[in-house]
């Protein structure tokens, strides 16, 4: 009678088993977890972030002024409206003109497209870099370890600017895009190093150790296991380059290094110290203050941005505002992980 008992319940534990295994996840279902996990839920938790909610509209507002702005508005030229205006004294020159009739609103708007390429370029090439980089010297280890390391420790100690200034003077870049490529050149180093030892961490996990023992390609472990785990932190660090790309391109147009074939916010700034006299008391400094303004308010989005993504990817945060979790005593702040910053 008990082995009966024994002999039933086996049976029903195999059949709950098998019924298991044939569940199917259909196209559809994998397209609602994609849309749950990767829109729904971050998108709550950057409504619910006034920094992330402001930086994101400041981007936007950008994003808006470099495509339909410049289709909108007219290019600058020299002699396109009445010289030396100031602000507000013709709606055909909104924020005045220069010495040479330029509307100083146009080029302003004119240069946006330009910054943008350049920070996208910038930030994409230096991310990639890094985590191509740290990823494999961290998950390697051994001499791969060794000699990334020592390459990228080599890039460290190279002074940055006197780097991109004899770079700018061979390559003479053109383009945007190469631009921005020239003044990440060796940033990627410092997150390398970063993303290495987040990697190191990783490794140690189980589910990695797992896929190890199966017989898992290491491509396939670093894109499956490591780098999904390592993203939070790598989104964070892109807006960071980002930023960096805004204030070293507008250092070095101002200063002249790079070519002015490039409509930037420093060749602005350049000609209203150099011709205009801005910072001499000659009632030019709207010259001076437009590209600053614009500056300023690009740098304060993407530090917004950068600052609520550290929140948006805290898988915490997304299941208590999705409303899987019961937990309502748990404060947002407390929450939140530490997200590691490169600065």
């Amino acid at each position: 009678m008990k082995h009966t008992e024994s002999k039933t319940e086996s049976e029903d534990e195999f059949s709950f088993g098998a019924a298991q295994s044939d569940v199917e996840v259909t196209t559809a279902d994998r397209l609602r977890d994609f849309y749950r996990e990767f829109i729904y839920k971050p998108g709550l938790v950057a409504w619910e972030d006034n920094r992330t909610r402001i930086g994101a509209t400041i981007l936007a507002v950008y994003v808006f002024v470099g495509t339909v702005g410049t289709w909108l508005y007219r290019s600058p030229s020299t002699n396109q409206s009445e010289r030396s205006l100031q602000p507000f004294q013709t709606m055909e020159a909104p924020l005045g003109t220069t010495s040479s009739g330029e509307d100083v609103l146009a080029m302003a708007i004119h240069a946006t497209p330009e910054m943008l390429i350049m920070i996208l370029s910038g930030g994409i090439f230096a991310t990639a870099l890094a985590v191509l980089i740290g990823t494999v010297a961290g998950y390697k280890g051994g001499t791969t370890d060794r000699v990334l390391t020592t390459f990228s420790d080599v890039a460290m100690s190279i002074p940055g600017l006197p780097l991109i200034m004899v770079l700018a003077v061979v390559v003479s870049p053109e383009r945007a895009v190469v631009i921005g490529i020239l003044i990440t050149i060796n940033y990627w180093a410092g997150l390398a190093r970063s993303i290495r030892s987040q990697v190191l961490t990783i490794r140690e996990h189980s589910y990695v150790e797992a896929s190890r023992t199966m017989g898992v390609s290491t491509p396939r472990i670093l894109l499956k296991d490591v780098i999904p785990n390592i993203m939070p932190y790598v989104l964070v660090n892109f807006a960071n380059a980002a930023r960096y790309v805004v204030f070293a391109s507008v250092g070095l147009y101002y200063l002249g290094i790079l070519p002015t074939s490039v409509a930037n916010w420093g060749i602005q700034l350049d000609n209203a110290y150099s011709q205009a006299g801005a910072l001499s008391g000659g009632g030019t400094m709207y010259q001076l203050a437009v590209p600053m303004i614009a500056i300023m308010f690009l740098a304060l989005g993407l530090i917004l941005l950068a600052q609520g993504m550290d929140r948006v990817f805290n898988p915490r945060v997304r299941t208590r505002l999705a409303g899987e979790s019961e937990s309502e005593t748990e404060d947002d702040e407390d929450a939140a992980a530490p997200t590691e910053v490169m600065t």
